[in-house]
């Protein structure tokens, strides 16, 4: 069912607004009637629904992309129900072939242990930690052994296995696929087992696996969850999903100033996309808002009011005022107030090196390169002389729009 199409008739006006909080945004809800069902049961009992995340520690750090599910848990948490930050320290040790089209060597315990200590803390910018249950999928798992793997793996058939987009393709272009693979979907359908989910959340390339748990619910003889699948929310260019790989991510743990900058680089039309998936602003202002741009108001207005909400979320509403001056600054040419600050010996010393020592190229061949490109100012004035030597003083350097050093030299 379209994640658009919203039946309210007969609903409370409780259910029908826990409704449409959990279409916002969403790519699909399924099966919605069951959904609606369980919110009525929930209305009228007063228990609070199970809601899943699952997220396996694969990196030790997250982007605000990652974030999209978490900002939808922190939504349905608010109306009162039971949101479970799960996570898979088991199935990370399989490997998610979701998306994959070759085998996914796995992550060894240390590396998972490193990560999964970040993780909740990161989450936690998103979600209220008071109501929220954390969990480890080895709790459940570790113990199962190899007879109860055996009876998991029973309960599901290698043809619905191979209907998996990824798994067919890799059998079709004569790709290995490892047997471990099939039991990564094994392992997260039985989690949701083992908690007795209402409902679990995941992005669209999760949602072969989010139906598994459906299925194992039943076989087990619980009431089958619904899924929640949210989009993956376009990087910084506008074009591809937000990924590391491509460069065009904002880490949650960038500095206040950064993730300001970044989020006023995007268009104006992923900005209202941005709007749907990242704002915690009710719908009818941001229509209100876009009806305001489309009459005439600066789209900018808009655009850092949106950088300020994201930026407040992961630091505080104070650095985000603080990143807004900055920014502003910036672009007048004017040099940010909190800069480091940075002392260094051998003057005088060639700017290539000055670069390279004070942290604002990586080498001196890239100092170079920046110079050529025009990228490199000293006290405001762009240095085009590669063979510039610098005397014992103080200076402030600049290296692209983002990048200040004040750089003592003796």
């Amino acid at each position: 069912m379209n994640a658009e199409s919203v039946t309210s008739n007969g609903l409370s006006d409780s259910v029908r607004r826990a409704l449409e909080i959990s279409l916002r945004g969403a790519d699909e809800l399924l099966p919605q009637d069951e959904w609606v069902r369980k919110l009525q049961r929930s209305e009228a009992s007063g228990t609070p629904l199970r809601i899943k995340l699952g997220l396996d520690p694969t990196a030790p750090d997250i982007h605000i992309g990652h974030t999209v599910v978490l900002n939808k848990m922190r939504q349905l948490q608010d109306l009162g129900h039971r949101v479970i930050f799960l996570i898979g320290d088991f199935t990370t040790t399989i490997g998610d072939p979701s998306g994959r089209n070759s085998t996914r060597p796995p992550l060894t315990r240390e590396q998972i242990e490193a990560n999964a200590q970040t993780y909740y803390r990161q989450a936690s910018l998103v979600l209220d930690p008071e109501k929220t249950e954390i969990r480890y999928n080895s709790e459940w798992s570790d113990p199962l052994g190899a007879r109860g793997m055996i009876q998991l793996a029973a309960k599901y058939t290698v043809a619905r296995m191979m209907e998996r987009d990824d798994f067919n393709k890799r059998f079709k272009a004569g790709q290995s696929i490892s047997v471990h693979e099939f039991l990564y979907p094994l392992m997260q359908g039985y989690d949701s087992v083992a908690l007795r989910s209402d409902l679990e959340l995941g992005g669209t390339d999760q949602k072969f696996n989010l139906l598994v748990g459906r299925h194992l619910q039943q076989e087990y003889g619980q009431e089958p969850q619904c899924i929640l699948t949210m989009p993956l929310l376009e990087g910084l260019d506008g074009v591809e999903k937000m990924s590391k790989s491509k460069n065009n991510y904002i880490g949650i743990s960038e500095d206040a100033n950064t993730m300001f900058a970044k989020v006023l680089s995007i268009s104006d039309d992923l900005m209202w996309r941005w709007y749907t998936l990242m704002s915690f602003q009710p719908l009818e202002q941001i229509e209100a808002l876009k009806a305001e741009i489309a009459a005439g108001r600066n789209p900018k207005d808009a655009k850092v009011a949106l950088a300020k909400e994201i930026t407040a979320r992961f630091h505080s509403a104070a650095a985000a005022e603080t990143a807004e001056q900055d920014f502003i600054n910036r672009s007048k040419g004017g040099v940010p107030d909190d800069i480091p600050e940075v002392s260094l010996g051998g003057a005088p010393l060639g700017i290539a090196q000055l670069l390279k020592q004070a942290g604002l190229a990586p080498s001196t061949s890239e100092g170079n390169r920046l110079i050529d490109g025009g990228g490199v100012r000293v006290d405001s004035v762009v240095v085009s002389d590669k063979a510039l030597k610098l005397p014992a003083g103080s200076y402030v350097v600049q290296v692209g729009k983002r990048k200040f050093a004040r750089v003592t030299l003796s």
